[in-house]
């Protein structure tokens, strides 16, 4: 079902991703907005409720799908616990994907700012985080208890966006190669898959 007011959300969004491509996120304001796409200062507030909410619409819209056929995929509940190098590949790959456009760029600099504070995307649904990625994960390592899964899998999401989230460079000869996207499958791999931390070894 869409939404009541998709036409006036979609020219804000469409707008958004103009200006933070041709300016950068941090230049770029509400009312910049608001004016590119032909609509009253307000505009963005009233849909969104902050520019939080337009950045955190901007990514669901433009990367939920990259990830939703994946995982769907991997989570049929008749068949037996995907394995978590299988996960990891499912999440990794995307934002290899994304890095090697400018398009693709933007949007996981945004995602690492919006995310990272806190670890989640404020005013975000359900399906678009990284919960879906933590049950699969839960059923692929059953010996690990479900706050090790979590935190296993925070650790994983925060690796991810580091590598692929830094701003775009201003120049090509400040363009940096990203890691090879098997060594980083491998790396997160290994590290959600390590021995369980026995409860002594854990800080009280």
């Amino acid at each position: 079902m869409s939404h009541p007011d998709a036409p006036t959300r979609e020219r804000l969004l469409a707008a958004a991703k103009r200006l933070f491509l041709e300016k950068g996120a941090d230049q770029v304001s509400v009312r910049a907005v608001n004016a590119a796409a032909g609509l009253n200062p307000g505009a963005v507030h009233y849909h969104f409720g902050s520019r939080e909410g337009l950045v955190t619409a901007l990514l669901e819209q433009e990367l939920r799908p990259l990830w939703m056929d994946r995982m769907r995929e991997l989570a049929r509940p008749s068949g037996p616990a995907p394995a978590v190098h299988d996960l990891v590949t499912a999440m990794v790959e995307p934002f290899a994907e994304l890095a090697a456009t400018r398009d693709g760029r933007m949007l996981c600099h945004l995602l690492a700012r919006a995310a990272l504070p806190t670890g989640q995307l404020p005013h975000v649904s359900a399906l678009f985080g990284p919960a879906p990625f933590e049950v699969l994960v839960g059923r692929a390592l059953t010996e690990l208890s479900p706050q090790e899964v979590t935190e296993r899998c925070r650790l994983a999401f925060t690796l991810v966006m580091e590598t692929y989230g830094r701003p775009m460079a201003r120049s090509p000869l400040e363009t940096a190669p990203f890691p090879d996207t098997r060594t980083v499958i491998a790396f997160i791999t290994a590290g959600l898959t390590a021995g369980t931390v026995s409860p002594a070894a854990r800080p009280s």
